[in-house]
């Protein structure tokens, strides 16, 4: 039974940022053009991810390791418990909402949950070396694929099934194939993903991998790793590209002697600010984005406003992610812009600076949006829950980046060039990526670290 839940494990894995092609493509054969993602196909990840933790439940009675008295749970597992109780408490305190509870419950806790439970049982020598082949063959795809999409007219990804917009989010129909930058015509590429946020912060997996050059994966993942930078640039996410500096900058401090560190630091640095002016000179919109920056700055203040005056929190669901599911589909606009476009889709709900242009008869709800995931569960669990789930990542962060292998059936030569070190990079970049953006919002991402992660702690 082992094997066979690491085969599905690693199958999961390699499919999941396929995700939302597939499903577009399968809801428009089945449905038709126009259609939502139908919610049988949409969720067949959670069918897989249920498969997974039911048969490592079966191992687990097998070898009676949850008989009470004998199961000890440490404090990473307490600490998830406790998460998910605060969670129904809090909500049972404030909307008592159970249908929305469920929504954010897939996105905050369901990852968390096979957390737990995937640490309770054994991991063959050669499970992480399979999956970083199978993320450096998938991600050599979906880049190739993404950095081809620049080129792409939108009939084509109108006949896959996507919507005939871009730039937009709207839960009652197709996705957009791409987003553009404010102001201009310059495409984000999303590739196979639902948009450019999720594919950036997804590359930084396979990024990780190839960046570590983790033994068995063979010389060819720097050659992935050279083409999924390249996409990931071409995501314009200044959330991703930050954590993979970052990233980047740990892996040299863990290589280097501390002299020629500070040597490729300060190239490092010389170059990333060349770079940036050039692009600031020739292109000033890729950089500035002024209504994505001033949400950053805005949403985040708002958030800490709202914790603030709900200190218990207000319930699960009713931030981030799961408010996008159940809420209007809100445009802004920069002030001066022309909103006529969108005179044609009553369903938009358009703003221009602060003021609501479409539609006249009635008040939108637009969705509570951070821009930071640790502020979401602050919205969602307060004071409290935010305080738990900071911990939870520090507690985490602290035992992937302490842990040498030294010992056990991980073992390898090079206590730099590890299986476990990659992990590490790509967890903290995420975590980092979380500062900025609702980093966790997106399954391939969630259920691929900590999958992983499990299997190493």
């Amino acid at each position: 039974m082992q094997r066979f839940r690491e085969t599905l494990s690693i199958a999961l894995i390699g499919l999941l940022p396929l995700h939302a092609l597939l499903v577009t493509v399968g809801t428009k054969v089945i449905a038709g053009p126009g259609h939502s993602p139908l919610t049988y196909l949409a969720l067949w990840k959670e069918g897989v991810l249920a498969l997974i933790l039911l048969i490592a439940v079966i191992e687990i009675v097998r070898k009676k390791s949850l008989v009470i008295g004998n199961w000890s749970l440490d404090v990473l597992d307490r600490l998830a418990i406790g998460l998910i109780a605060l969670s129904v408490v809090v909500t049972a305190m404030t909307h008592g909402d159970w249908k929305l509870y469920l929504i954010g419950f897939k996105y905050d806790f369901i990852p968390l949950v096979a957390f737990v439970i995937l640490r309770c049982v054994s991991w063959s020598e050669d499970f992480l070396p399979r999956v970083f082949k199978v993320l450096l063959m998938v991600a050599g795809g979906v880049a190739v694929y993404g950095i081809a999409s620049l080129f792409l007219p939108q009939s084509w990804f109108i006949w896959l099934g996507y919507s005939d917009l871009h730039s937009l989010y709207n839960p009652d129909g197709p996705l957009a194939a791409f987003q553009q930058i404010g102001g201009s015509s310059i495409r984000r590429i999303q590739s196979t993903m639902s948009g450019p946020n999720q594919l950036g912060l997804w590359l930084l997996i396979p990024f990780s991998v190839a960046l570590m050059r983790v033994k068995g994966v063979g010389r060819w993942a720097l050659g992935v790793g050279a083409i999924v930078l390249l996409a990931m640039l071409l995501t314009f996410s200044r959330s991703a590209v930050l954590a993979a500096g970052v990233i980047t900058v740990i892996f040299l401090w863990k290589l280097l002697p501390r002299k020629k560190f500070l040597q490729y630091l300060g190239g490092l640095l010389c170059m990333s600010f060349v770079c940036l002016f050039a692009i600031h000179t020739f292109a000033p919109s890729i950089v500035s984005r002024s209504v994505s920056t001033k949400g950053h700055i805005e949403k985040p203040i708002e958030a800490i406003k709202t914790i603030i005056a709900n200190p218990i929190g207000l319930g699960l669901g009713t931030a981030g992610p799961a408010s996008n599911r159940v809420s209007d589909t809100c445009v802004h606009l920069e002030v001066g812009s022309d909103a006529s476009w969108a005179s044609d889709r009553p369903d938009l709900c358009v703003f221009v600076g602060s003021d609501q242009v479409q539609p006249i008869d009635r008040e939108c709800s637009c969705p509570v949006l951070p821009e930071n995931w640790y502020l979401q569960i602050g919205v969602e669990l307060g004071i409290l829950g935010m305080f738990l789930y900071v911990l939870l990542i520090v507690m985490i962060l602290q035992k992937l980046y302490g842990l040498k292998m030294e010992n056990g059936k991980w073992k390898t030569k090079s206590s730099i060039f590890n299986l476990q070190s990659s992990i590490h990079l790509m967890f903290l970049g995420i975590c980092i990526a979380a500062l900025f953006l609702h980093a966790w919002e997106d399954a391939a991402a969630a259920y691929t670290l900590w999958i992983l992660i499990a299997a190493v702690l």
